[in-house]
């Protein structure tokens, strides 16, 4: 089972588990409900009013899976909010490539997966989440947030859904040390891809070409497969391609 610490305030709960990690158990989560300068993706921050929200970090501690398979936990812990969200809110919650977590197309949670190896193993991995609960107004320059009490009208309690999705991310990853099992959790991250339903959509590359293209697979390390609109198959690692919705790039 999953253990609780909760700290009245913190900058980066993901930078105040890493400098703990040593000393706690796998399973540890540290949430609090002031985070002052949360970390995101592509070095950005990630915006939370005080008390409304979400903010913590998970510890896993030599988790079942091959550095080569490490994309499998960030499939985990995408798959456990998606699942957590949608119990709350109802329909139209997925996953964008590689790990948000959208509600149509506004994004509802954010996260930062950090892991260290030693050799083929993964020693650590420290699974960070923000998700968008109870705040109502948002005042940074972020395109397009959204919150599960803007999405359902109503607010929700934090604790219970933080065990919920914390629960069902140790579940899952208790599991990955079995292939068939990992092929089940791709199966079920890839149900609940944004985007993935066989039509083109707008890309834009680390070049700023923009293009259409489909859906194609998800390889064991993350990579995307984008089908372009002229039939051929190009491979994409993080950061070289993007979505582009409402011709904003995201």
């Amino acid at each position: 089972m999953p253990h609780y610490i909760k700290v009245s305030q913190t900058a980066s709960t993901n930078t105040y588990l890493s400098r703990l990690a040593a000393t706690l158990p796998g399973g540890t989560v540290i949430y609090t409900p002031c985070q002052t300068a949360g970390r995101g993706q592509k070095g950005n921050s990630w915006e939370s009013e005080d008390g409304k929200n979400l903010t913590f970090s998970m510890l896993l501690k030599r988790p079942p899976v091959k550095a080569r398979d490490q994309f499998c936990l960030s499939e985990a812990a995408a798959v456990a909010v998606v699942e957590a969200l949608s119990a709350e809110g109802g329909d139209g919650f997925t996953v964008k490539w590689p790990n948000d977590v959208y509600w149509r197309d506004k994004k509802v949670c954010g996260m930062l997966i950090e892991n260290s190896l030693d050799g083929t193993a993964i020693a650590t991995c420290i699974i960070g989440i923000g998700i968008n609960v109870n705040q109502q107004r948002f005042v940074s320059d972020a395109p397009n947030p959204v919150s599960l009490a803007g999405i359902t009208g109503r607010e929700h309690d934090l604790e219970p859904l933080l065990k919920r999705v914390c629960s069902r991310i140790e579940q899952l990853v208790s599991t990955l040390g079995d292939e068939a099992a990992r092929g089940q959790l791709h199966g079920q991250y890839m149900a609940a891809l944004y985007r993935n339903d066989g039509k083109l959509h707008p890309f834009e590359d680390a070049a700023g070409n923009r293009f259409m293209a489909g859906i194609a697979a998800i390889a064991p390390d993350g990579t995307l497969t984008l089908q372009h609109a002229d039939g051929t198959r190009r491979d994409y690692l993080f950061k070289q391609v993007r979505h582009v919705i409402n011709n904003t790039v995201l």
